[in-house]
């Protein structure tokens, strides 16, 4: 028994660290990190990604949930330096509300760097990426890696 719980406990954690080694994205279609391409959805899959985004309910609900964390972090007494998890969630809540069609992977460091990658429709919405992340408060650069789409034929 004293050897087996050594082994389930390292069971455990490896689970764990496999199972929460996901990157924050838009959509479930946007790549995994902001270096890869996005592949093109179905017109099924954007159609129900395109009218949950677009609601008012869910963009209320994205901007809330900013102001609360910023109410949060103003709270603690956090300054400007912001958690690299707390950046990157933010600032894909304020794209998703922002800009529902797109495919957009978003990661951030700790020094206020954030990384935009995948698909937009269009230059209008790729023209907006930089100017919603700097919104937040905590980004200092953002590297937009994000490319528009071409057009379907």
């Amino acid at each position: 028994m004293q050897k087996l719980t050594p082994f389930l406990i390292s069971c455990l954690l490896v689970f764990g660290v496999a199972a929460c080694d996901n990157a924050s994205k838009t959509s479930e279609s946007a790549p995994n990190n902001p270096n890869e391409a996005a592949q093109t959805p179905t017109a099924k899959t954007t159609e129900a990604a395109q009218q949950d985004a677009q609601s008012d309910v869910r963009r209320r609900q994205l901007n809330e949930d900013i102001r609360a964390r910023e109410q949060r972090h103003n709270t603690t007494g956090g300054g400007t330096q912001r958690a690299s998890g707390d950046l990157k969630s933010e600032v894909r809540s304020k794209l998703e509300a922002n800009i529902p069609k797109s495919q957009l992977t978003v990661d951030a460091a700790d020094d206020g760097t954030v990384t935009v990658g995948g698909t937009v429709n269009n230059q209008k919405e790729l023209a907006k990426i930089e100017p919603l992340a700097k919104q937040i408060k905590g980004v200092k650069i953002v590297v937009n890696k994000a490319t528009v789409l071409p057009p379907t034929k």
